[in-house]
């Protein structure tokens, strides 16, 4: 029989679940930006086991040795990122410099009239607008000292990012082996095998996941300093490079490229004639870019990713265009990853269901 002392234990039950349920999300939300960090470090540690296997396994490094050289080479990479910039930078500063603006602004104006002409608008003057909006009055010159104190607050997150990144990373790496006889411990014995296998098979995946990323990322490179290297771009290697990160992002990623590679390239050709020598050039170079694409959607992107993952091509393609509307970019990054956790999952603890046998029968 109900009664009103169990309706109100039941209602108190609830309300004290929401509010744990709150308190945690509250407190995974405050500390969310050390959950970022342990996401990076658990990527970082899973793209470097095939490299820490072969220290310890052929070099015959110690543990705390083959994490402190797989930390060393990390940063050396991400300095030889950094400096792989600077002439890329300067370049495009001196580029930039040797630009004729009283050239640039009569073709501005000389555009304008033909599109006030050709649409018969009335000539709108820009400066008496500016003048007698009192634009000028009302700007916030401090905005450039915040716009600085910004810059100079990224630069110190950044930095402390990347240190506890790396110092968690080295610890991931160095005591593999622990955190699993730690976890044996812990977890309930009747899935204790289960998770230790689910564990075991996420790690792999993900570790070939990821490396088959590399791989993808690495052609995609190659495919566009070939591009890039026909057509005479002096910064070549460097927009490559750049490009070929940004195809992380799927299907986005390949667009913003080209996009940055047809600007790169005209800022390139800055003091040469628009209509005979930057615009053929742009073109050719976004076209090959294109060309670029199509055969990494269609070749290279569904042969690496399914064979690393051991999923079907549309499976992939699906998950992460749903992941793309639901969750944005960030959705789309995570996608593949998430999903073969989930289905490896599902298999080691619903192995008997016919749908998840379906959907999981190539793991």
């Amino acid at each position: 029989m109900v009664t009103s002392k169990t309706i109100s234990n039941g209602i108190l039950r609830a309300l004290a679940t929401i509010l744990i349920i709150g308190i945690v999300l509250y407190f995974l939300y405050e500390i969310q930006t050390v959950i970022v960090y342990l996401c990076i470090s658990l990527i970082l540690c899973l793209i470097a086991n095939p490299l820490v296997m072969f220290l310890k396994n052929k070099l015959k490094f110690r543990d705390s040795f083959a994490a402190a050289a797989t930390i060393i080479i990390f940063i050396l990479l991400l300095i030889g990122f950094i400096f792989l910039f600077v002439p890329l930078i300067i370049s495009q500063a001196n580029n930039l410099s040797l630009l004729d603006t009283n050239q640039l602004q009569t073709q501005f104006m000389q555009t304008e009239q033909s599109i006030e002409a050709y649409f018969n608008i009335q000539h709108v003057d820009l400066n008496k607008m500016l003048k007698d909006s009192k634009i000028t009055s009302m700007l916030n010159f401090g905005f450039f000292t915040g716009f600085i104190n910004s810059i100079l607050n990224f630069m110190a997150d950044m930095g402390m990012g990347l240190v506890s990144v790396f110092f968690i990373t080295f610890f991931f790496i160095k005591d593999q082996e622990h955190f699993k006889a730690t976890a044996r411990k812990i977890l309930p014995d009747t899935n204790e095998d289960k998770i230790i296998n689910s564990i075991t098979k996420i790690n792999h995946l993900l570790t070939r996941y990821f490396i088959g990323l590399l791989l993808q990322l690495t052609v995609v490179f190659i495919l566009y300093l070939i591009v890039l290297v026909i057509f005479g771009n002096k910064n070549a290697f460097v927009i490559a490079f750049l490009c070929a990160v940004l195809n992380i992002i799927p299907y986005i990623g390949p667009i913003i490229g080209t996009i940055l590679a047809a600007i790169l390239t005209m800022i390139s050709l800055i003091g040469q004639d628009f209509r005979s020598e930057i615009l053929p050039t742009t073109i050719y170079i976004v076209i090959g870019f294109l060309l670029v694409q199509a055969i990494d959607n269609n070749i290279s992107q569904p042969i690496i990713s399914s064979k690393s993952v051991n999923s079907h091509p549309l499976e992939i393609f699906l998950i992460t265009l749903i992941s793309g509307i639901t969750f944005g970019i960030v959705g789309m990054i995570i996608a593949v990853p998430l999903f073969t956790m989930i289905k490896v999952i599902l298999k080691e603890f619903f192995p008997d269901n016919k749908i998840i046998s379906v959907l999981t029968e190539r793991i």
